[in-house]
């Protein structure tokens, strides 16, 4: 028995010595299957990253129409049809380049993202912008800004008080109105570059006759674009508090912060950075097309030009901003929402024109300020209005629909106005 008890013992021994030279040999991965499982990873999160930024949002469905729009161009050369499938490919292309930014957003902190969601808000504006220049329709480009600073002034505001009022019906929202008066200012302050050039024009008081114009918009335009910078300077650094995430200022007054700003990245930061680069490559093609169409399409469908630049092309360049300053609004946080609608008119009027100025100068093209008398008398009245609006630091449904009909009498007044810059344009 002893016997058998040593031989099993040993033959167990045995055994558990084989098992301990066999064991690290079956789980030791090959080079093969760590080749093959990271070309997995890598499918799969390219398969992720595509469903999350394509597939997430109905709005996509309209994507299609960006391609056709260039099919139509080569095969039929109708300019109605490829200015109009063009607004239909480029509108959800400016809105994922908003997502794309606030997704970078999270990865950069809340000063350098307030900056970048600011910044390519208005990428498409400033692309159209670009390549107007470049073809010498340096009208469609005052034309396109200027309908920018309205549409986001107007309607994007005017919706994100009314829907943020309809959800909380039974009382006042509020909103930071230092932030808001000092963004007034600066608005008003684009209106007063906007406005001499305009005067010493239709006054008949230059100096030198059709130079002096053009040079006081570029010194201007200089002068805009120091204060502007100074303003962020001011933002980033003097005010960091109005980029602070709403969790950080609870946590700071000992608030619990709610459940739903507990956000996180969806896409990681190389996926930010990949898709803001095709989505802004993707809209500048189809923007080359979109401007070549602008005259085409004014003609075939009996529409003015300024109707076109003014209130068409900003509806799909503020796609972005329309979604987003609705939906801060709905959550009650009318701070972000007058941040994206009033953030971005200021960025247009103090950075956006007088780039596009400077940019003309080096081009060769004698873009100014001089935006003619009816549209800088429609700026100015527009600022003022929402000046007013401001000044309490309150806002309610009521007040919503009234910037909105008031964007709807701008748009009528755009339809009967005749451009008397455009030598090619249609009588109505």
């Amino acid at each position: 028995m002893g016997t058998l008890i040593r031989n099993g013992s040993a033959h167990f021994e045995d055994k558990n010595v084989y098992a301990s030279n066999v064991m690290p040999q079956k789980i030791r991965p090959t080079a093969e299957g760590l080749s093959s499982r990271s070309s997995m990873t890598w499918q799969s999160s390219v398969y992720r990253s595509i469903k999350i930024v394509i597939f997430s949002t109905k709005l996509n469905l309209l994507m299609p129409f960006g391609p056709l729009a260039i099919l139509v161009h080569a095969f039929s050369g109708h300019n109605g049809w490829v200015f109009f499938l063009c607004l239909l490919g480029i509108t959800p292309l400016a809105e994922r380049l908003g997502y794309a930014t606030e997704q970078l957003a999270f990865y950069t902190g809340p000063t350098i993202g307030g900056l970048l969601n600011a910044t390519f808000g208005n990428a498409t504006e400033l692309i159209i912008g670009i390549y107007a220049l470049r073809n010498g329709m340096t009208r469609v480009v005052q034309l396109s800004l200027l309908g920018s600073i309205l549409s986001n002034m107007l309607l994007v505001l005017g919706c994100a008080f009314f829907a943020g009022g309809l959800v909380f019906y039974r009382k006042e929202q509020v909103f930071d109105k230092a932030s808001a008066t000092v963004n007034s200012g600066l608005l008003l302050m684009a209106v007063m570059g906007l406005l001499f050039p305009a005067v010493l024009h239709f006054t008949h008081t230059e100096v030198h006759y059709g130079k002096s114009e053009l040079a006081l918009s570029r010194f201007s335009s200089c002068i805009m674009l120091v204060v502007y910078a100074a303003y962020l300077f001011f933002q980033l650094n003097t005010r960091k508090d109005s980029y602070v995430p709403l969790t950080e200022e609870a946590s700071r007054q000992g608030v619990d912060p709610p459940e739903d700003d507990d956000e996180v990245p969806e896409i990681t930061k190389f996926e930010t950075i990949v898709w803001l680069s095709i989505m802004t490559a993707w809209i500048s093609i189809l923007s080359e097309y979109l401007v070549d169409a602008i005259e085409g399409a004014s003609l075939a469908w009996n529409i003015p030009i300024a109707f076109i630049g003014v209130i068409l092309l900003p509806i799909v360049g503020n796609a972005a901003e329309h979604a987003s300053a609705i939906m801060f609004a709905m959550k009650d946080k009318l701070d972000i929402s007058l941040g994206v609608a009033i953030g971005s008119s200021t960025q247009i009027s103090m950075f956006g024109i007088p780039f596009c100025v400077v940019v003309g100068w080096i081009m060769g093209e004698p873009m100014d300020l001089n935006f003619q008398l009816f549209e800088t008398a429609t700026l100015f009245i527009t600022v003022i209005v929402v000046a007013f609006f401001l000044q309490e630091g309150t806002s309610n449904y009521f007040k919503g629909l009234m910037l909105i009909l008031c964007y709807m009498i701008v748009a009528a007044s755009f339809f009967v106005h005749e451009d008397p810059s455009s030598e090619r344009g249609p009588k109505t």
